[in-house]
């Protein structure tokens, strides 16, 4: 789930929400078109702005690299 799919989930809520176009009618008995858009546009809102905290935390992180050798530890003095 990216920023990609927010963006395409959006632009058919848009789409289904303003009622550029109609679904067919064997649907239009059951689901409306109107609420269904709006519920696009929510969740691909929400997938836009989870993927961007995502990004965000990932760019925080920091990496530590440990080393491990075969040869036996130095003798003490």
């Amino acid at each position: 789930m990216g920023i990609g799919l927010g963006i395409v989930l959006l632009v058919i809520g848009l789409i289904l929400a303003t009622d550029a176009v109609s679904l067919p009618s064997s649907w239009q008995d059951h689901i409306d078109g109107n609420t269904l858009g709006w519920i696009l546009i929510i969740v691909g809102a929400l997938a836009i702005i989870l993927a961007l905290v995502m990004n965000a935390q990932r760019s925080r992180t920091t990496h530590v690299e440990e080393r491990r050798t075969d040869q036996p530890p130095p003798p003490r003095v």
